[in-house]
């Protein structure tokens, strides 16, 4: 059993992430193009790093429903920004790309958010990003598991 002071410290690290979650929402969802929402920018961000993926995958990836990514998906596809095509080996599933347009989207976004990323960079510098990073990614994965 942990002591008192592990418990605070918890609730400390909890409450620091969900409060930088909110503040990065707001202040993303202010700074992306018109019509972008911040589950598209994701979506996209992660389309933009691999070749294809199923809408199943891209549900586990973002700890989402089959019913909310569906949702996603519809909207980025009839902008234009992905392509959804059948799974050849698998007639029941599908299969989910970035488009020409998406990539051009996504670069878009990425401008529009630069600002506040070099904020951040500037603000805390290389060290301590490279530092947390890791620490960040172990929570990720702990709650994950």
């Amino acid at each position: 059993m942990t002591d008192q002071s592990d418990s605070n410290l918890a609730v400390a690290l909890f409450s620091e992430l969900i409060a930088a979650d909110q503040a990065i929402k707001g202040v993303l969802s202010r700074r992306l193009p018109k019509g972008m929402e911040m589950s598209h920018f994701s979506v996209l961000t992660h389309l933009n790093h691999v070749t294809e993926t199923s809408p199943a995958k891209l549900a586990r990836s973002f700890a989402l429903t089959k019913g909310a990514i569906t949702n996603t998906l519809k909207k980025l596809e009839l902008a234009g920004y992905i392509h959804i095509r059948p799974d050849w080996d698998d007639a029941r599933k599908k299969q989910v790309s970035i488009s020409a347009a998406g990539r051009a989207a996504h670069e878009q976004a990425l401008l529009s958010l630069m600002p506040e990323f070099e904020k951040v960079a500037q603000s805390l510098g290389d060290q301590k990003i490279k530092a947390i990073l890791p620490t960040l990614r172990q929570f990720r994965g702990t709650l994950k598991s």
